[in-house]
């Protein structure tokens, strides 16, 4: 198991969120493009993998959209270089890489995004509102904003590899708990 350390010290870090250690996510995640076909993620479309962590779902994108077609953001350059030779180990499509503040991606990007994905952070997110107003402003008309979160379940009750994971309880979003924060 590769054990991942991030410098939560960087100024915009979402407190309560951390990357996981590596072997975990095909346990929780074993068909990244599965996921993303199912959620609307199309061959062609303009992509951010925002808080992409080590990458694990931002491969899956490229394959889907396309090489040079998805934008992998993160506010730790260390997990940018992480994601970077990970894809390049498994020979992923080109991407994109974007080592900023997620609140502050509208100011990076070169083209309006088609799709846009948070997996397991939005919960993390000091004001989900603005965060979910600077995607808003990163997007074409009819875009689509993409948010995994955990299920709004005591931590005991969501193991992977038989132990807790995922944030403290009174971190976790319903639906609804995102929706009216995305929605404004």
């Amino acid at each position: 198991m590769k054990k991942v350390s991030q410098d939560t010290s960087i100024k915009g870090f979402f407190p309560a969120t951390s990357m996981a250690d590596e072997d975990w996510w095909s346990v929780l995640w074993p068909d990244p493009q599965g996921v993303l076909r199912r959620i609307g993620l199309k061959k062609g479309m303009r992509a951010v993998d925002l808080c992409c962590g080590y990458g694990w779902f931002t491969g899956a994108m490229a394959r889907i959209a396309g090489a040079g077609r998805v934008t992998a953001v993160d506010i730790d350059p260390e997990m940018i270089e992480m994601a970077r030779a990970h894809l390049a180990q498994e020979g992923a499509p080109e991407v994109t890489w974007q080592a900023a503040d997620a609140c502050a991606t509208d100011a990076g990007l070169n083209e309006p995004a088609d799709f846009i994905l948070i997996a397991n952070a939005f919960h993390g997110a000091p004001d989900k509102t603005a965060l979910a107003a600077c995607c808003a402003r990163c997007m074409t008309p009819g875009g689509l904003l993409a948010i995994i979160n955990w299920h709004a379940l005591p931590r005991e009750k969501t193991k992977v590899l038989d132990i807790p994971r995922g944030p403290a309880e009174h971190l976790r979003m319903t639906p609804q708990d995102t929706r009216a924060a995305v929605e404004p």
